[in-house]
């Protein structure tokens, strides 16, 4: 459909082929899928209410806490950095571009402190889907990336005439969506470590992370040739 999409589709399946190979070695904890039914008690923890019913939320002065991992004391600055950076409430300046990679378009948005870039969030909507980036840096490289998924069960237009006349089961239901999240760790133009909430715990193999990191930096240096400061 488009490239986002696409991508978002080619970073799943190989994910899930890596997840099926570890699966066979290692002996690791699951974290299980996350649904917008499971946080309906407390939505405004993941979603705002915007022109398109919901969105994913921004993160906020929020820590990222180690789960079922072997290089903690590394990732240590990473998080520290990421907590420092997501709690700041006063920008020197906040800059936007537009973004037309998917069908209902997008956009990124750059925070500064005093001349230096320190955050970039990406938001990107589909017919199917929503996703939000959050590019954290450290000495003007990458450190952290959060990557937020929002899967809706169909495509928002999909109302129920098109379920009957489709001899479907369902119709677009928000409240069926699901989150896939995840996390990038880098250092030094490296990344280290990835971890997702449908399998976090999991090992991944060298050359996978390597094609992430191409992803991601790939992604990056895009989004750095695009800002207007």
């Amino acid at each position: 459909m488009v490239a986002v999409l696409e991508k978002v589709i080619n970073k799943l399946f190989a994910r899930k082929l890596q997840y099926v190979y570890f699966s066979l070695i290692f002996l690791f904890v699951s974290c299980g899928k996350t649904t917008k039914e499971e946080v309906q008690t407390n939505k405004d923890s993941a979603f705002v209410k915007s022109d398109r019913f919901y969105e994913l939320k921004e993160t906020f002065n929020q820590e990222d806490v180690p789960v079922n991992e072997y290089l903690t004391d590394l990732l240590k600055p990473i998080r520290t950095n990421f907590k420092r950076i997501n709690s700041i409430t006063d920008w020197t300046f906040i800059g936007t571009e537009e973004l037309w990679e998917t069908t209902e378009g997008g956009e990124a948005i750059y925070y500064y402190q005093n001349e230096q870039l320190e955050k970039i969030i990406t938001r990107h909507y589909g017919e199917t889907f929503q996703l939000l980036t959050e590019y954290y840096l450290q000495n003007e490289k990458l450190s952290f990336v959060f990557e937020k998924q929002l899967i809706y069960n169909r495509p928002f237009y999909y109302d129920t005439i098109a379920m009957i006349k489709n001899v479907d089961t369902e119709a677009f239901d928000f409240d069926k969506s699901e989150i896939i999240e995840d996390r990038s760790y880098f250092k030094n133009g490296k990344l280290l470590h990835q971890i997702n909430n449908q399998d976090c715990g999991a090992l991944f193999a060298s050359n996978y992370l390597l094609e992430e990191q191409k992803r991601i930096q790939t992604d990056f240096d895009i989004l750095i040739t695009l800002r207007r400061k």
